[in-house]
C-alpha cells in the first residue's frame, strides 16, 4: 500500500503497478500527455525537470528545487539506463513517472549517501524540449543530426577514409539527390556532396542511419548547385546511412617511408585541387602531410631533408588556400610555420605580407614586403605591394586623423570660426566631406568660408 501511495495511485491501478514493477525491471507511467508526434532521437539533446524518490517517498534529488532545467544527450549513457529508455518514448510538454530497478538505475552499488544499494527508484519527468546535435566546431547550429538507427562500435571515419554511403538530399520537400556512393573522405565534393555531409559522415559509426541539416555554410552556400537546380542561400537536408568503411591509417600507425611516401600522394593530390580551384579540398590535402609530419624525429638525413622540403610545401601550399579562402588569420599562421622551417623563403615573406594585408595590418605588411625586396630584388610583385600598404596607411592615418580632429571641435557660432587656425579649419572640412561623402572638398570649403564671410560682415 505504502509503494501505491509513493505512486499516487489506489485500487485497481496499483495492483496492476504492482504486478509490473515486480515482473519488469522497469515501468513507466503517463501522467499528462505531450503535444504532437515528435519524438526524441538518440543523440538529441533533451532539456527536462525531474524530482527523484526513494520507494518510501524520500526526495533524494530535484532539479526543480534548484530552479534550473536538466540536459543530456538521448541514448549516448550520460544517465541512467531508465532515463534513456523512458524519455526517448515521449513527447514535448508530457509528464511522465519512471519506476527503476536496481538494474536500469544504480545497481548494488547504489549512489551514497542518498541513494542505498539496490534501490528501486521513482522519478517524476517532465520534457520540456529537444533538438538535434550540432556537429560543428563553433557550435553555430550549421549541420546539425538526428540519428535515426544507432551504429556498431565507436570507431568512425578519419580524413582519407574509404567510405560507402546512401545519401538523400531534400530541399523544401524535394528529392534533389538519391544515390549510393563510395568514395575517400575529402573527396566528396567531385561528387557534389556538401561539405557539411563530409563532416556528418566522420562523425557516423558503421550501420548508422541519420537525419542531417545543413545551413548554407556548410551546404551550397550563397552560390548554390546549378546541376541540382538549388539556389543560393538554401537550407538542406540529407538522410545519410553509413553502410560501411575503411580508415585511413593515422600517424602512428605508420613508419617514416609509409609517411614519406603517402604524404607526396597527397601533395600532389591537392595540388590537383587546387588547380582546379578546390582550395578547401586542397587545404584538407596539405594538412594531411602536416599531421603526419610535424612531429617526426630522429629520422636519417635524407629523410630529414625530404620531411622538411613536404612540411614546407604544404605550409606555403596552405597559405595560399586560405588566402583564397580569404581567412588570412589561417594564412597568417602557416606562413609562420614555414618561416621556421625557412626564415628567408620568398613565397612565406611574400604569402604573410600578403596575409597581413588581407588583415589591415599595413605597416606589418609593408615590412615583409620590403623584406622580400630585399633578399630578392628582382621581385616586381613585392615593389608594388609596399607601395600599396603605403597608400592604405596614409589614408588610414589620414582618416583617423580627420575623425579625431572633427570629435574634438564644437562649432557654435561663426565667431568662433574665425578664431581657429586655418588649417584645424581645413581639417574640419575634409573630416566633414570623408564622413559625409556628399561634396567635393572644394564645395565644402566654399560653403565654409561664406560662413566664416557672413560672420565677419555680420560683426
Amino acid at each position: 500500500q505504502s509503494e501505491c501511495e509513493a505512486f499516487g495511485l489506489v485500487n485497481g491501478a496499483s495492483l496492476i503497478l504492482i504486478f509490473n514493477i515486480y515482473l519488469y525491471a522497469f515501468f513507466q507511467l503517463v501522467k499528462r500527455e505531450g503535444a504532437g508526434i515528435e519524438l526524441p532521437m538518440t543523440g538529441d539533446k533533451v532539456f527536462v525537470h525531474y524530482v527523484g524518490t526513494l520507494l518510501d517517498g524520500t526526495h533524494f534529488d530535484s532539479s526543480r528545487d534548484r530552479g534550473e532545467k536538466f540536459s543530456f544527450e538521448l541514448g549516448k549513457g550520460q544517465v541512467i539506463k531508465a532515463w534513456d529508455i523512458g524519455v526517448a518514448t515521449m513527447k514535448t510538454g508530457e509528464l511522465c513517472q519512471l519506476i527503476c530497478k536496481p538494474e536500469y538505475a544504480y545497481g548494488s552499488a547504489g549512489s551514497p549517501p542518498k541513494i542505498p544499494p539496490n534501490a528501486t527508484l521513482v522519478f517524476e519527468v517532465e520534457l520540456f524540449d529537444f533538438h538535434g546535435e550540432d556537429l560543428t566546431e563553433d557550435e553555430d547550429g550549421g549541420i546539425i543530426r538526428r540519428i535515426i538507427t544507432k551504429g556498431q562500435g565507436y570507431s568512425k571515419p578519419n580524413e582519407g577514409a574509404a567510405v560507402e554511403v546512401t545519401v538523400e538530399g531534400t530541399f523544401e520537400g524535394r528529392v534533389f539527390d538519391q544515390r549510393e556512393l563510395k568514395f575517400e573522405v575529402g573527396d566528396g565534393e567531385n561528387l557534389s556532396l556538401p561539405v557539411g555531409v563530409e563532416k556528418a559522415i566522420m562523425s557516423m559509426e558503421q550501420g548508422e542511419e541519420a537525419l542531417i541539416s545543413l545551413k548554407p555554410k556548410y551546404g551550397f552556400g550563397n552560390a548554390g548547385n546549378g546541376k541540382f537546380n538549388i539556389p543560393g542561400g538554401a537550407m538542406l537536408q540529407y538522410k545519410i546511412k553509413l553502410a560501411a568503411f575503411e580508415k585511413a591509417k593515422e600517424s602512428w600507425e605508420m613508419n617514416t617511408v609509409e609517411k614519406l611516401e603517402q604524404s607526396g600522394i597527397v601533395k600532389e593530390k591537392g595540388t590537383q585541387y587546387f588547380k582546379e580551384g578546390k582550395f578547401k579540398q586542397a587545404s584538407v590535402q596539405y594538412k594531411r602531410i602536416v599531421t603526419w609530419l610535424e612531429h617526426e624525429t630522429g629520422l636519417q638525413e635524407e629523410d630529414e631533408k625530404k620531411a622538411k622540403a613536404l612540411r614546407l610545401a604544404a605550409h606555403l601550399n596552405l597559405a595560399m588556400c586560405f588566402l583564397k579562402l580569404q581567412e588570412p588569420n589561417q594564412a597568417l599562421e602557416n606562413c609562420d610555420k614555414a618561416l621556421e622551417l625557412d626564415a628567408s623563403s620568398e613565397k612565406a615573406l611574400f604569402r604573410r605580407g600578403e596575409a597581413l594585408f588581407g588583415m589591415k595590418e599595413f605597416e606589418r605588411a609593408r615590412d615583409d614586403f620590403q623584406r622580400v625586396i630585399q633578399l630578392y630584388p628582382a621581385n616586381k610583385a613585392a615593389k608594388s605591394q609596399v607601395k600599396y600598404c603605403l597608400l592604405k596607411g596614409n589614408s588610414n592615418n589620414f582618416h583617423l586623423s580627420m575623425s579625431f580632429i572633427s570629435s574634438q571641435l564644437v562649432v557654435t557660432s561663426a565667431k568662433e570660426v574665425m578664431f581657429l587656425p586655418g588649417f584645424v579649419c581645413l581639417f574640419v572640412c575634409l573630416s566633414v566631406s570623408v564622413q559625409h561623402n556628399s561634396k567635393s572638398y572644394g564645395q565644402i570649403w566654399m560653403k565654409f568660408s561664406g560662413f566664416v564671410g557672413n560672420g565677419i560682415r555680420k560683426k
